[in-house]
């Protein structure tokens, strides 16, 4: 598997229909909108020549939390599931970040995503806290 940034809006362009298996509601105009934002980096996992995986991240540092890359996209593309590319691009994602010295690497999940979070927990990550969001 060879994994990538994707930076220009052909190659995003790509990535939109595997991003929004995870993004059902959103338009894909809005999904090539949002990997094109300043800050976002977009991830591509090839496989033969074929885009199999997708992973959008950012980095943050906050006052009240280390410096991190934050997980907002992890998704393979439907026919690929279960092929171990999610687990390659997620040790990707992990590599990519601690050279861009993050302390972490944190993501977000509905409650409601159980078979999610049981992956998370198995690669290592701890569940510690809520997010809590109110829409405006």
């Amino acid at each position: 598997m060879d994994v990538r940034e994707l930076t220009d809006e052909t190659e995003r362009r790509e990535a939109v229909p595997i991003l929004r298996q995870l993004w059902t509601e959103k338009s894909p105009a809005d999904v090539l909108a949002w990997t094109g934002e300043d800050d976002y980096r977009c991830f591509g996992a090839f496989v033969d020549g074929e885009l199999v995986a997708v992973a959008g991240v950012l980095v943050a540092g906050v006052l009240h939390h280390a410096r991190h890359a934050w997980l907002y996209d992890l998704v393979v593309d439907e026919p690929h599931r279960g092929e171990g590319y999610g687990t390659e691009l997620l040790r990707f994602v992990e590599s990519w970040a601690d050279t861009e010295d993050c302390a972490f690497l944190a993501l977000a999940s509905p409650e409601s995503k159980t078979d999610t979070h049981d992956y998370y927990e198995r690669r290592g990550y701890e569940r510690w806290g809520y997010v809590i969001e109110k829409e405006l």
